[in-house]
């Protein structure tokens, strides 16, 4: 046997040999993993009681058990959420208001973000850390003042005045962001653009928004998210039951001065949190990806 085949047989020993850990190593890898299930286990955990609640008969509920499975399955819960307490038309509220702020929020911190990364300001960071600062601050605070001027200016219960209170949630958050990934993109770009002829807003449209796709795409699902979430604003702008959001109206199922029903309550929060969790499994590399692109200076 030549030396050649002795060296190739010799690397997979090798290879295993070097698999093999010490007790020390094992048992840090073990605890690791130990640590990462109970965390795991402990997160997922009041998701699972929801879940395994909105699938428990009315008798069991009323009945008080506490078995983590319920003793019979069942989807009633589901449909009378639909079919009883008509949670499709929050759901399409809740649709109509997100989509709505969505699209408000890429536009305005679309142009910015391109105006801060674009423009010689002063104390450019200190602005940038001041509006994200501005997304920390507690809304409740806010809730007072806007809801006296909404009820001067007639936008008390109306669609239009949730959007516009919703963008205190994703403005700030998403001028950010979009400001960051604009910063990454080579200014050369655009200068010759501008050389040819084109205005600032024809090259923002035609290259440096294709070029930052992947901003604006995480920039759009993290809007949707907050506004989806937004439970305060709706409950105090909001007041007709028809144009009640999802998540406010999950407080009126069922109703009754005798007793709560979980169950239907549970099924509608697996109902609105099922198209979220979709939402990040399905886009959750381009959300790293946006997040990241622009995390560099």
């Amino acid at each position: 046997m030549s030396a050649a085949s002795e060296a190739v047989l010799r690397q997979p020993r090798r290879a295993a040999a070097k698999k093999i850990l010490t007790p020390w190593q094992l048992a840090r890898r073990t605890g690791f993993f130990a640590l990462l299930a109970v965390f795991v286990i402990v997160s997922l955990f009041p998701f699972y009681w929801i879940v395994i609640t909105s699938l428990k008969t009315p008798q069991e509920i009323n009945a008080g058990t506490t078995s983590l499975l319920p003793g019979h399955i069942t989807v009633s819960n589901y449909i009378d959420d639909f079919t009883q307490n008509d949670f499709l038309r929050p759901l399409l509220n809740s649709v109509l208001v997100c989509g709505c702020t969505m699209i408000i929020t890429v536009v305005i911190a679309a142009l910015a973000g391109y105006a801060l990364s674009r423009t010689a300001i002063r104390a450019k960071g200190l602005f940038l850390a001041f509006i994200l600062v501005a997304n920390f601050f507690p809304v409740i605070a806010m809730v007072g003042p806007l809801f006296t001027v909404y009820r001067r200016i007639g936008l008390l219960d109306t669609y239009p005045g949730l959007i516009i209170a919703d963008l205190i949630y994703t403005l700030p958050l998403a001028t950010y962001l979009m400001s960051s990934y604009f910063s990454q993109i080579p200014r050369s770009l655009e200068e010759a653009a501008l050389v040819d002829g084109s205005t600032r807003l024809r090259t923002l449209r035609k290259i440096v928004i294709p070029v930052a796709m992947p901003g604006v795409f995480t920039t759009a699902i993290l809007a949707f998210m907050l506004t989806w979430n937004d439970f305060l604003l709706a409950l105090s702008f909001m007041t007709t039951p028809s144009r009640f959001t999802a998540t406010v109206a999950i407080v009126t199922l069922g109703q009754s001065p005798y007793q709560t029903f979980y169950n239907l309550i549970d099924a509608a929060v697996v109902i609105i949190s099922v198209p979220i969790a979709l939402l990040v499994l399905f886009a959750q590399r381009r959300i790293v990806s946006g997040l990241t692109a622009g995390s560099f200076r």
